[in-house]
């Protein structure tokens, strides 16, 4: 079992008992055999040497033994393995077996031999696979990368034989807002070079498992089984071809974790393992969302029960991972998808809904399996200090221990909004921006956040600046030469919009293009008007020339206070190996301004006659002793030209 180090609720031991290999029920409940594939279920489905962490505690469910599972004697056959322990849930139809796995343990199928009292035998085979060469020592997405974050049932639809099918509840209905639109992983797939040829450089998906939900299952936020991927998207071999090919084409690949809660109609709402699976049980007790009450001074327990413990939909039970056996089943599952898929990194969703203590031993587990993975929460507030409690080396209040190395900067997204749209004084407008950067003191690496204009859960950021494109592309260009990780919403690339209501079903529109029959496609440009091409061809010279640029994906980052409506900064870089200098300029006056550089004299240059700064969009070349000529509401990106060298006149 993976090590939770905090005190944790133990189930009742009436209920729950360790065993030897001799398992005993009184109760027999007699059912026709059936193929063994279908008469033991094990999660995770496999698993590998060499990894980390010694030890695998698998669940197991039989519901169509011809005993309950509880009444075998269970052996194992396998080569520097052995069974640990095995725990009976209060269920008899599950057990859960802790095996120990050697270092010295090869690649090699096990095989469980389940023997009844009767003499009816069953045999269980379970794979431990090798690792991919250099598994642990993956490196996850960082700085360098621009994260193009779809929703994959309105990206694109590969392969309409999936749209509907017949064993899931919910079938396709493209003209649903909130339906099933027929996106899937070969959509993805098939426009890989797309993505590749606009400068993105990893995709995060929103969930891709199983949820088969009657309704609202495209968003796949309500998992009913974390280990496969959902039909109507693919397959699991499918995922991981997604995920071999994107790294092909220079693309990483970050999924969608979810810790919190799962769908009301997984198979555990029906057969809980032990009574206190699910928080609450099968009764909807609403969250309150009150996440301060996790670091409120002045608060009460029940008040951080009520946000921890409560569901957050009525379709979404709530998982108690203060249950040691549900915390080490989430820990394996998200290692597992890692490992099986080759990920670059998880985003988890929901962060601090979960057990707070769980989350300590969770990042710590993951990054312990994968020392230089990224793996970046949401914590959906708009404080600085509750954003950064979470992350790795903050300073915090408490002594917390948190491995967890990014989080969504979700204060900067909404300074961000506040300083294109609001009037400039003394402390609105651009100041939000200056004021939001200026708490980075906070956070354990400013650097490793995830920063963004808009997501799959607001409005997309062309209506949030009241679709002005001058307001659009000031936004775009400081996201991609500020400091942190870029996330782009699919479509924000050509400035895709919404009617700003909020309704998910809507800013969460198909991508043009990416269904048979499409009048637009913004694959390819055809039918996008001409802001929208506008749009996209200067974000694809804009992405493709910040990967190309040290100073913004390695270097630091220099801000002065914003004056009279304009705002300055600089990344910069000075190494051994590299060294260079950019300039960023935001004009959110009406009209032109000749702006003096002398007040920037700390960062450039002015007594050297020579240097300049050249425009990366015009090539206009500026020198320092001159006033830049900034045009109204932009932002301007000059990359700093050292002299050129002196020649040398000696002989």
């Amino acid at each position: 079992m993976f090590p939770l180090n905090h005190e944790i609720s133990l189930i009742k031991a009436t209920a729950l008992r360790c065993l030897s290999l001799s398992l005993l029920v009184s109760s027999i409940n007699v059912a026709t055999a059936q193929p063994e594939d279908s008469i033991v279920h094990i999660d995770p489905p496999n698993w590998w040497v060499g990894m980390h962490n010694k030890q695998i505690e698998l669940l197991l469910n039989a519901d169509n033994l011809a005993f309950p599972i509880t009444e075998y004697d269970i052996k194992l056959s396998g080569k520097q393995v052995k069974i640990e322990s095995v725990t009976v849930p209060e269920s008899s139809q599950y057990l859960l077996i802790n095996l120990a796995i050697s270092q010295a343990a090869p690649a090699q199928t096990l095989t469980f031999s389940l023997t009844h009292p009767n003499s009816h035998k069953v045999q269980v085979t379970y794979e431990l696979l090798a690792r991919a060469e250099g598994s642990a020592k993956r490196v996850g997405f960082n700085a360098k990368d621009v994260i193009y974050l779809i929703a994959p049932d309105r990206f694109a639809n590969g392969d309409p034989s999936n749209d509907s099918v017949d064993s899931m509840l919910e079938t396709v209905n493209r003209d649903d807002k909130g339906g099933r639109h027929g996106g899937d992983i070969q959509g993805m797939i098939d426009h890989l070079e797309y993505i590749a040829d606009m400068g993105f450089t990893q995709i995060w998906t929103m969930p891709l498992l199983e949820n088969d939900m009657e309704r609202y299952s495209y968003h796949g936020y309500s998992t009913t089984d974390f280990f496969q991927i959902d039909p109507r998207f693919g397959s699991n071999s499918l995922y991981k071809a997604f995920v071999r090919q994107a790294r092909e084409q220079g693309i990483g690949v970050i999924k969608d974790v979810i810790l919190n809660h799962m769908g009301s109609n997984h198979p555990w709402m029906s057969n809980m393992p032990a009574v206190d699976w699910i928080n609450h049980g099968t009764e909807f007790v609403p969250t309150t969302h009150t996440r301060e009450a996790l670091h409120d001074p002045h608060g009460v327990q029940s008040d951080i029960e009520d946000f921890a413990q409560g569901w957050f939909v009525d379709t979404m039970p709530d998982m108690n991972q203060q249950n040691p056996h549900m915390a080490t089943y989430l820990t394996q599952y998200a290692i597992w998808w890692v490992e099986y898929a080759g990920l670059s990194g998880l985003r988890v969703d929901t962060y601090s809904y979960s057990d707070k203590a769980f989350l300590s031993a969770w990042t710590q587990a993951v990054m312990a399996e994968y020392p230089n993975l990224n793996i970046v929460g949401e914590e959906w507030s708009v404080n600085p200090a509750i954003t950064a409690y979470w992350q790795a080396g903050s300073l915090r209040y408490d002594d917390y221990q948190s491995a967890l190395p990014s989080v969504m900067d979700f204060p900067l997204q909404v300074a961000l909004g506040q300083a294109l749209v609001d009037e400039d004084t003394w402390a609105t407008g651009l100041r939000k921006i200056y004021d939001s950067l200026a708490s980075d003191f906070l956070y354990g690496d400013p650097y490793n956040l995830v920063v963004f204009a808009d997501n799959h859960d607001m409005n997309r950021i062309m209506p949030q600046l009241n679709n002005d494109e001058t307001k659009f592309m000031m936004a775009m260009k400081f996201l991609l030469t500020t400091r942190g990780i870029p996330q782009i919403f699919y479509g924000t690339e050509f400035g895709m919009t919404d009617n700003g209501g909020g309704d998910h079903g809507l800013l969460r529109a198909d991508f043009p293009g990416g269904w048979q029959g499409d009048r637009v496609n913004a694959f390819t440009g055809k039918g996008l008007d001409s802001q929208q091409q506008r749009i996209q061809q200067t974000l694809r010279k804009l992405l493709n020339w910040r990967k190309q640029t040290p100073a913004i994906t390695e270097g630091k980052l220099t801000q002065y206070a914003p004056r009279d409506g304009i705002y300055v900064y600089f990344r910069h870089i000075d190494t051994h190996a590299k060294k260079q200098t950019i300039m960023v300029v935001l004009n959110k006056n009406s009209n032109n301004i000749d702006l003096s550089l002398t007040r920037f004299s700390q960062m450039l240059p002015l007594e050297n006659s020579s240097a300049t700064l050249v425009d990366i969009e015009s090539n206009a070349s500026f020198r320092l002793d001159q006033s830049l000529t900034l045009d109204a509401n932009s932002v301007s990106i000059f990359e700093l030209q050292p002299s050129a060298p002196t020649s040398n006149t000696n002989k």
